[in-house]
């Protein structure tokens, strides 16, 4: 039994690690985007502006409420899913 708590600890904190990593990327990436769009919409204030920062900083926040983001909760339910699947099949078949 001790075992699998420790499974599930190490499972949990690479899970957490994985996450968070994701989080940074995709959040990256989306920054870099919005910084783009705001160039392309505003090529005479093109550079880092009060104004660009802040609709940057408008659209994360509204990032952090799409279905990509949400999706990213997916790391921590569908490892667990499986471990428990693993478990189940080998120990009752």
């Amino acid at each position: 039994m001790a075992a699998f708590f420790r499974l599930i600890l190490f499972l949990l904190i690479a899970e957490t690690v994985f996450y968070l990593l994701l989080r940074v990327y995709l959040r990256s990436l989306r920054r870099e985007r919005l910084e783009e769009i705001w160039d392309e919409r505003h090529p005479a204030m093109a550079g880092n502006g009060a104004a660009r920062r802040a609709f940057v900083r408008r659209s994360m926040t509204q990032f952090d409420k799409t279905l990509k983001s949400r999706l990213l909760l997916l790391v921590f339910v569908l490892p667990n899913l499986a471990v428990m699947g693993i478990i189940y099949w080998v120990n009752w078949q």
